[in-house]
C-alpha cells in the first residue's frame, strides 16, 4: 500500500509560487517571502498527520491564510502591495498581447494597466473580502475550495465572494473612468482627486 501524502519537496516546488503570491496579495510584496516560509514549516510539520481529508491544496491555502491573518492581527503596519507586471502572472495569457499585431503593444499597455489598477484596489479592499477575492478571482479555486480554506460553508462563501465584488465595483466606479476602447476591450483611466 502506497502513502497517499506527497513528498514535501514535491510539495514546495507545486506550491511555493502560487503560495507567495497569495501572500503577496494579503499582506504585501515586502512580507509575502518570508511568510512563505512559515508555511512550508507549517506544511512540514503537519504532512505525517494529514489525513487527506480535504483536498491538499486546499489544507495548505488555509495555512496560508492563518499565517497571514496571524501577521495582520499583530497589528504592524502593512503596506501595499507593488502591482506586478502585467505578464507576471501564471496562466495569464489574456493580458499578453499577439506578437504582430498593429496595436498590440498599446493593447498590452491598455491591459496591463487594468490589471494593475484592478490588483491596487483589491489590495485596498478589507482582509475578509480581500481574501475571498484573492481565492475566487486571481488565485481561480472554486466555490467549494474557497469555502473550505476560509473554513466557511459554500454558500457563506459564494455570498462573501458576491459582497467582496460588489465592493470592488462600487471602488472601480468611484476611483476609475472606466470605457471601451476602440476594439471594444474594458480599459480605465484613475480619476483625479481634487
Amino acid at each position: 500500500m502506497t502513502d497517499p501524502r506527497p513528498e514535501f519537496d514535491a510539495v514546495h516546488e507545486a506550491y511555493r509560487s502560487r503560495i507567495v503570491r497569495y501572500l503577496a496579495r494579503l499582506v504585501g510584496e515586502h512580507e509575502a517571502e518570508d511568510l512563505a516560509q512559515e508555511v512550508f514549516v507549517r506544511v512540514a510539520r503537519g504532512l505525517p498527520a494529514f489525513r487527506g481529508d480535504s483536498r491538499f491544496s486546499t489544507w495548505i491555502y488555509r495555512i496560508a491564510r492563518n499565517v497571514a491573518v496571524d501577521r495582520l492581527r499583530r497589528g504592524t503596519p502593512v503596506l501595499p502591495a507593488r502591482p506586478a507586471p502585467p505578464d507576471a502572472e501564471d496562466g495569464d495569457d489574456e493580458a499578453r498581447a499577439e506578437p504582430g499585431t498593429a496595436d498590440s503593444a498599446e493593447q498590452a499597455l491598455i491591459r496591463g494597466e487594468m490589471g494593475s489598477c484592478v490588483r491596487r484596489l483589491v489590495d485596498g479592499l478589507p482582509e475578509n473580502d480581500r481574501a475571498v477575492i484573492v481565492l475566487g478571482e486571481m488565485g481561480e479555486l472554486r466555490d467549494r475550495e474557497v469555502a473550505d480554506v476560509l473554513g466557511v460553508t459554500v454558500g457563506t462563501a459564494k455570498v462573501r465572494l458576491h459582497r467582496a465584488r460588489a465592493r470592488l465595483k462600487r471602488e472601480m466606479e468611484r476611483r476609475c473612468d472606466l470605457y471601451r476602447d476602440c476594439n471594444n476591450t474594458l480599459a480605465c483611466d484613475e480619476k483625479s482627486r481634487a
